[in-house]
C-alpha cells in the first residue's frame, strides 16, 4: 500500500507517495508492483535549551574555521570553529572580528546550513562524538535552539537542503535493523542476493563478475586491463545522446534485512507535520541536494560508493523522472535553476574525471537533453556551487590535489551548452573545502593548505581573497617555534606498472643527502585522496625527525574513475603490494632508510597497515593501525546497515565473496606478524567497531609480537575532540619513533 503522510508542507507533495520506482519507472509495469518498504520513522522535534553562551575561557589560538554557510545578505557567517578544542557551531560578522559560540555543547558539529529566509541556522552534531548524528536548528540570536531529527534513541539524521523560501529543511533519518535482526546475517544483507539485489555472482576470478560501472570504469588487474561491463545497475544517460520520455530506472539494491533511509521535509517552527519524501530499504546513502522553487520537483542523491546516482523526484507522485550515475566525494551533487528547467549536475558518467553537466528538463522533470558544459583533462570537478538566481556558479576543480578555483556564467538562454565568462581567482592556500556563494555576488570559501589550519576567506565579485577577521592568520595557525612543512609531489610506479602518486614531507634539518627513518602513512575511503593541507600528525611526526611520505595508492580518487576501481576484487592484493612499491620508491630515492621503516593510516588506511604488516612482514619495523577492519567477516556483522551495503560495492558481498573477503582479511595472516603495532580506536565507531582493533592486538600478543590498543573515550570514528587527537598523535609518534628512531 502507497505511504502515508499528514499536514504536508507548502512545498511538500500534496498526495500520498511511495518509495522509488522500480526500473522502467514512466512505463507500465512488466509485473505486479511490489509493496514499499517501511521508512524510517518521521522525526520528532525536540526543544532544546538556548545555549548561546560567554566564549570559552580557554581558546585555542592555533585553531581552524571551516564549512561557511552566509545569511541571505552576506552580512554574517555561520560556521564550524574548533577554537574551543571541540568543533562547534560558531557565527561572526563577515567583514568583523569578533564571533561566538551559537550551540556551546560537546556534542562535535560537522554540517552548516543558514536557511534562504535568513530565520534560521541548520546543522548536524554527533553526541558523545559518535556515528550517530542528529539534525538541530537554532535562531541566529542563539535562541530556539531545537532538535528536529534524530533525538530517538538509536536514530541517525543528516542535513539536506532547505527549500527555497526557508519553511522547510530536509533532512533524512536512519531507521535501525528491525528488533532480533541486529548481526543477525552477515554484513545486515539477505543471503540470497549480492549487495545489488542481483543473484550470486560465485566466487570465480575475483573481479571478473564485480558490480558494473558505466562509461571508460576500467578494471586494472596485474598485467591486465578488462573493461567492465555494466550489470545490475540503473543504465546512465549517455552524453551524446539522451533518451527522451519517461523517468530512468533506478538501481534495485534488493530487500534487505536491515533498516532504511528516509527524507523528510521538516517546519522548523513546528507548524505542520513532517512529510516524507523519499524512501530506500537497506539504502548505503540518501541525501535531499536541492528541490525546485516551485516544490513540484526534488534532487536526491542515493547508492552506495562507486554507484551514486542523482534522481531527479515527482514530489507530487514520489516518480522518479530522471536518473543519472554521479560522482562520489562531496554529496551536494547539484542545483536546478530558477525555473526549474535546468539541473545542473556534478557528474562523472561516462567519463573517467567529473565535470559539469547541463541537463535540459520538460516542465514534468523529464530530460529534454544533456550536455557538457564545464570539463577539463585530467582534472575532477570536486565541488559545484550554485545560488538561488541559477545565474552564475563556482567550480573547485581537483588538479592532483590542489584547487584551481573559477566563477562561470550559466547564459540561461543558451540552447548550445556554453558557459559564460570565467573567472580565476589565485588562492592564497592549495585546497578549497567548502564554497557557500552570496546571492549579491561573490562567496565565502573555506581554505585549507600544507602551512596553515583551516580558514575562511571571502571572495568579493573580483574573487580577490581577503581572510575573515575571525580566522586565525596564517602566523597563528600552527604552534609557534616550528614552521609547518611544505610537501613536494612524488609519482611512483606500481610492480603491475599502474603509476601512484603523493606527497613526501622531509624532517625539518634532515640531512638531504642521508636517508632518513620514513613513516608511510596511508588515507581512509580508500577513495579519499591524499592532499597538501596541514597535518597536525605529520606534524608532530615530523617534529620527531621522522619522513612522511602520503601515498595515493589504487582506489584513491583524483586519478580517475578507472583508478578509483582499480583496487575492487582481487585489485586489493595489488593495493596492498602498491604500500611496499611506494617504500620501495623512496627508498630508491635515497630519501628513506630501508632499515627504518613504518607504516600507519585510519579507517580503509587502518586495514591496510594492518595488511601490510602480514603480507610484507620483512619490510616494516612498526605499525599504527588506526579504527582499521581487521576481518570482513566480523566488520560487516558489527556495522552499522547503511555502511555494510556500501561496503558490499567496494570490497565483496559478505556471503558470496567470503572466500575472498577471508583472503583478505589480516587477521587470516596474523601468523605473519612481526613488527609491534598500536591499534587507536573511538569508543563509539559504530563504523568499524572497536572489536577490529582489539581482536588484532590480542592476537598479536598470543604471538608474542608487541601490540598495544589505545581507545579513546567520547570518539566515533573521527577523532574531533583537541585533547583526544593530541593524546593520538603524540601516542603514534612515541610508538614509531620507538622503533624506528630519529637519525643518529
Amino acid at each position: 500500500m502507497p505511504l502515508e503522510h499528514t499536514s504536508p508542507l507548502r512545498h511538500a507533495p500534496q498526495t500520498p507517495r511511495g518509495a522509488a520506482d522500480p526500473p522502467g519507472a514512466g512505463a507500465p509495469p512488466a509485473g505486479p508492483a511490489p509493496a514499499p518498504a517501511a521508512p524510517a520513522p518521521a522525526p520528532a522535534p525536540v526543544r532544546m535549551p538556548g545555549h548561546r553562551a560567554a566564549d570559552p575561557p580557554t581558546l585555542l589560538t592555533a585553531h581552524g574555521c571551516w564549512y561557511p554557510s552566509a545569511d541571505p545578505t552576506g552580512e554574517h557567517v555561520a560556521f564550524i570553529c574548533d577554537r574551543a578544542g571541540v568543533p562547534q557551531l560558531w557565527s561572526g560578522p563577515a567583514r568583523g572580528a569578533e564571533a561566538h559560540v551559537l550551540d556551546a555543547d560537546p556534542d562535535p558539529v560537522t554540517e552548516v546550513s543558514w536557511s534562504p529566509d535568513g530565520r534560521w541556522i541548520a546543522y548536524t552534531s554527533a553526541p558523545g562524538g559518535g556515528e550517530h548524528t542528529r539534525v538541530l536548528v537554532v535562531r541566529p540570536d542563539g535562541t530556539g535552539r531545537r532538535v528536529l531529527a534524530g533525538a530517538e534513541p538509536e536514530s541517525s539524521a543528516h542535513l539536506g537542503c532547505w527549500t527555497h523560501d526557508g519553511t522547510a529543511l530536509a533532512v533524512t533519518v536512519a531507521q535501525p535493523s528491525p528488533a532480533g535482526s541486529e548481526h543477525s546475517g552477515p554484513g545486515h544483507l539477505p543471503p540470497d542476493t549480492d549487495a545489488d539485489g542481483a543473484s550470486p555472482a560465485g566466487n570465480g576470478p575475483p573481479g571478473s563478475e564485480w558490480p558494473g560501472r558505466d562509461g571508460p570504469a576500467t578494471l586494472l588487474e596485474k598485467g591486465a586491463a578488462q573493461r567492465v561491463a555494466p550489470q545490475n545497475l540503473a543504465p546512465s544517460v549517455g552524453v551524446a545522446s539522451l533518451p527522451v520520455g519517461g523517468g530512468a530506472p533506478v538501481a534495485d539494491l534488493g530487500p534487505a534485512r536491515s533498516g532504511g533511509l528516509a527524507a523528510y521535509l521538516v517546519d522548523p517552527d513546528g507548524a505542520a507535520a513532517p512529510a516524507l519524501l523519499f524512501s530506500e530499504e537497506g539504502a548505503a546513502s540518501l541525501r535531499v541536494c536541492d528541490t525546485s522553487a516551485d516544490g513540484r520537483l526534488a534532487l536526491v542523491r542515493r547508492g552506495p560508493r562507486g554507484r551514486r546516482e542523482a534522481l531527479v523526484l515527482d514530489t507530487g507522485t514520489g516518480r522518479t523522472t530522471f536518473a543519472l550515475h554521479v560522482a562520489d566525494g562531496d554529496p551536494w551533487i547539484g542545483r536546478f535553476s530558477a525555473d526549474a528547467r535546468t539541473l545542473w549536475l556534478r557528474s562523472d558518467a561516462e567519463r573517467e574525471f567529473a565535470a559539469l553537466l547541463r541537463v535540459r528538463l520538460d516542465e514534468e522533470g523529464r530530460p529534454r537533453g544533456l550536455s557538457v558544459a564545464a570539463e577539463r583533462e585530467e582534472s575532477a570537478l570536486d565541488l559545484l556551487s550554485v545560488p538561488d538566481h541559477g545565474r552564475w556558479a563556482v567550480l573547485a576543480w581537483n588538479a592532483h590535489g590542489a584547487t584551481e578555483l573559477e566563477s562561470v556564467g550559466l547564459a540561461p538562454g543558451r540552447t548550445d551548452g556554453e558557459i559564460g565568462p570565467r573567472n580565476r581567482p589565485v588562492l592564497p592556500h592549495e585546497v578549497v573545502t567548502r564554497i557557500a556563494p552570496v546571492e549579491r555576488g561573490g562567496l565565502f570559501a573555506a581554505l585549507s593548505g600544507s602551512r596553515r589550519r583551516p580558514g575562511i576567506w571571502e571572495l568579493d565579485g573580483g574573487l580577490v581573497p581577503a581572510r575573515t577577521g575571525w580566522s586565525a592568520r596564517d602566523a597563528d595557525a600552527v604552534p609557534p617555534g616550528r614552521p609547518p612543512v611544505r610537501p613536494v609531489p612524488l609519482r611512483c610506479e606500481a610492480r603491475d606498472g599502474l603509476v601512484l602518486g603523493g606527497w613526501y614531507y622531509r624532517a625539518p634539518e634532515q640531512d638531504p643527502g642521508r636517508p632518513a627513518p620514513c613513516v608511510i602513512h596511508l588515507h581512509g575511503g580508500p577513495e579519499e585522496q591524499e592532499r597538501p593541507v596541514f597535518s597536525p600528525l605529520y606534524h608532530e611526526l615530523l617534529g620527531r625527525g621522522l619522513d612522511v611520505f602520503a601515498p595515493d595508492v589504487r582506489g584513491s580518487s583524483g586519478w580517475g574513475r578507472s583508478f578509483v576501481d582499480a583496487d575492487l576484487g582481487a585489485g586489493r592484493f595489488a593495493a596492498i603490494d602498491d604500500v611496499a612499491d611506494c617504500a620501495a620508491h623512496v627508498v630508491s630515492l635515497g630519501y628513506a632508510d630501508p632499515l627504518r621503516l613504518g607504516v600507519m593510516g585510519r579507517s580503509y588506511g587502518g586495514y591496510l597497515t594492518m595488511a601490510s604488516l602480514v603480507w610484507h612482514p620483512a619490510l616494516f619495523r612498526a605499525g599504527v593501525a588506526v579504527c582499521g577492519m581487521s576481518d570482513f567477516a566480523t566488520f560487516f556483522a558489527g556495522t552499522e546497515p547503511w555502511i555494510a551495503q556500501s561496503a558490499a560495492a567496494k570490497y565483496g558481498h559478505p556471503h558470496h565473496d567470503r572466500e575472498l573477503l577471508r583472503a583478505l582479511s589480516p587477521m587470516s595472516r596474523i601468523d605473519q606478524l612481526r613488527a609491534p603495532v598500536l591499534a587507536v580506536h573511538g569508543e563509539h565507531d559504530t563504523n568499524v567497531p572497536p572489536t577490529e582493533s582489539e581482536q588484532f592486538v590480542r592476537a598479536a600478543r598470543d604471538r608474542g609480537v608487541p601490540a598495544r590498543q589505545l581507545t579513546l573515550r567520547n570518539e566515533g570514528h573521527e577523532f574531533l575532540r583537541a585533547d583526544n587527537r593530541r593524546l593520538y598523535r603524540r601516542a603514534a609518534a612515541d610508538w614509531l619513533e620507538q622503533f624506528l628512531g630519529p637519525t643518529p
